[in-house]
């Protein structure tokens, strides 16, 4: 990668989201906790998340990830209290095409992972990219069946 590739992909924006990481204290009571690495760099996002009527309540991450990791985690987390399972769905469906077929930024309230457009070139950025969205989905996920049990 060359250095005038770098400073672009990882702008002063990036890594301003990744140093301003909202929503890292534990939560006392979760309903759910999820944890997903990237197989490739070694990042690692934790969620723990309580859900009320459908809607994520409660929320926390620890984020172990690089910078574009950490800088979609960060929106992420600026934009998850109140979130449907649909829209999470919808977020990270749009922000994988974002990324592999050049497809318009991820709808509001997710339209801050658009500063991770750069990355679409950088195939091996896009699991960490993606891994705060994956986290949430599967502690959704485990959320509902507790639930249901």
């Amino acid at each position: 990668m060359a250095d005038s590739d770098m400073i672009k992909l990882y702008s002063g924006r990036i890594l301003a989201l990744a140093a301003e990481m909202p929503l890292t204290a534990p939560l006392a009571t979760p309903e759910a906790t999820a944890r997903k690495r990237s197989p490739l760099c070694g990042s690692t996002v934790t969620v723990q998340l309580s859900i009320k009527a459908g809607r994520i309540s409660e929320y926390s991450q620890e984020v172990k990830a690089c910078a574009l990791g950490q800088a979609a985690a960060s929106v992420v987390g600026s934009a998850i209290i109140g979130r449907s399972r649909a829209e999470v769905e919808q977020a990270r469906d749009q922000l994988v095409a974002m990324l592999k077929t050049g497809g318009p930024v991820p709808e509001a309230p997710f339209d801050g992972l658009g500063v991770l457009e750069p990355a679409k070139d950088y195939k091996n950025r896009h699991a960490s990219i993606l891994l705060s969205l994956d986290a949430t989905l599967e502690a959704m996920n485990a959320a509902e069946k507790s639930a249901c049990a």
